[in-house]
């Protein structure tokens, strides 16, 4: 009698990395791409290109991935061809579950130059199916170091390209060779500090955009849980937010308290109903009190957020909960009260966590009643 042919293991199936390359028009997104798919390390990566027009033609650029290459034409992802994002991924999961193409263990997704990466970012993590087998590894903005000051200055979506970006890769820094080059650089290096804080920038004509820094940032990825969280996080001063020249701004909650796993979630719904449309991107790591030894790992995009993962334990010695905002006009005081109540931080004049729980004027759903 033949041996019987193993079956395969039972069990959750370990979610995807998906990567994000957003940057704005001539950035030179498509060329840090050829750069990136030429490394072996990437080998196994699918890449979806999207094409703002009837006619995609970035496809006709990116080399050496022909038969890994999905083009979405015809529209910008964040508006008209995300209902088709979506309809590509459950198709390549099926696919590749079939096994009718090779198992693929990364999907990167080009975005157009005109796409702001927010929507495209909250069709992810809302799908039910695609949240589960898909997880958020980073968002890479490309950044032209000649032209980036005059889009960030006169074009919205530049600057949320920036403002949620896990990391920035400038390019065409050795093309800098007039003054008036060197002057907008200048310029750039200021608004990116404005616009994204903490936010690693990474030279691409030094070499530096390769896909050690690039990719493996996210802490779904099996093998990055606990190694990568501190740097995923890029949290910024302790004392909260930078003040910039528009009303997108970065703001950091830092807490000694573990919070009871129904209070954080009751914080999270009252952030959302209240603050949710201002939220470009939220992630944390959170303190709770059912497992103080193994933080809870969070991330939103505006009224969404990815089902909670639990680490095995810290990233680093520090084991405050640590929560990162990136806003356009978010309110980052009523954010920080809010969270401050829930913790039972008393202070004067604010409300404490029995006043939000055990109200019995509380809005429905905010009531421990």
């Amino acid at each position: 009698m033949s041996e019987a042919s193993p079956r395969p293991p039972r069990g959750p199936v370990p979610p995807i990395p998906f990567t994000l390359l957003t940057g704005f028009l001539g950035a030179g997104k498509t060329t840090l791409l050829n750069a990136l798919l030429r490394d072996p390390a990437l080998s196994d990566t699918l890449v979806i290109v999207n094409e703002f027009g009837d006619i995609g033609l970035d496809n006709l650029l990116v080399e050496s991935v022909e038969e890994g290459m999905v083009t979405l034409a015809g529209g910008c992802l964040c508006c008209s061809v995300r209902s088709d994002l979506v309809d590509t991924l459950e198709d390549l999961l099926r696919r590749r579950d079939n096994g009718r193409i090779a198992p693929f263990r990364r999907i990167v997704v080009e975005t157009s130059g005109l796409a702001d990466p927010v929507p495209i970012l909250q069709t992810l993590i809302a799908h039910p199916y695609l949240a589960l087998r898909y997880a958020l590894d980073g968002v890479v903005a490309v950044v032209d170091a000649i032209t980036g000051a005059a889009a960030l200055r006169d074009h919205e979506e530049a600057r949320r390209q920036v403002a949620v970006a896990d990391r920035l890769v400038l390019t065409k820094t050795d093309l800098l060779g007039d003054a008036e080059s060197r002057s907008a650089a200048a310029e750039l290096s200021q608004r990116l500090v404005e616009l994204a804080p903490a936010t690693p920038l990474l030279d691409a004509a030094k070499g530096e955009a390769i896909p050690a820094a690039l990719f493996g940032l996210g802490p779904w990825a099996p093998e990055n849980k606990i190694a990568a969280v501190s740097a995923w996080l890029s949290a910024t001063e302790e004392d909260g937010a930078g003040a910039h020249r528009d009303d997108i701004r970065t703001t950091t909650i830092w807490s000694e308290a573990a919070l009871p796993p129904t209070a954080f979630s009751l914080f999270i719904d009252l952030l959302r109903a209240n603050q949710g449309p201002r939220i470009l991107r939220l992630k944390g790591l959170v303190r709770a009190t059912d497992d103080p030894g193994r933080p809870v790992v969070i991330h939103g995009v505006q009224h969404f957020f990815h089902p909670p993962v639990r680490l095995d334990a810290w990233p680093d010695e520090d084991h405050r909960t640590r929560i990162v905002l990136i806003g356009q006009g978010l309110d980052a005081a009523y954010v920080a009260q809010i969270y401050a109540a829930f913790s039972d931080a008393l202070a004067a004049d604010q409300p404490d966590r029995s006043a939000l729980l055990d109200n019995p004027l509380a809005p429905p759903g905010l009531t421990s009643r």
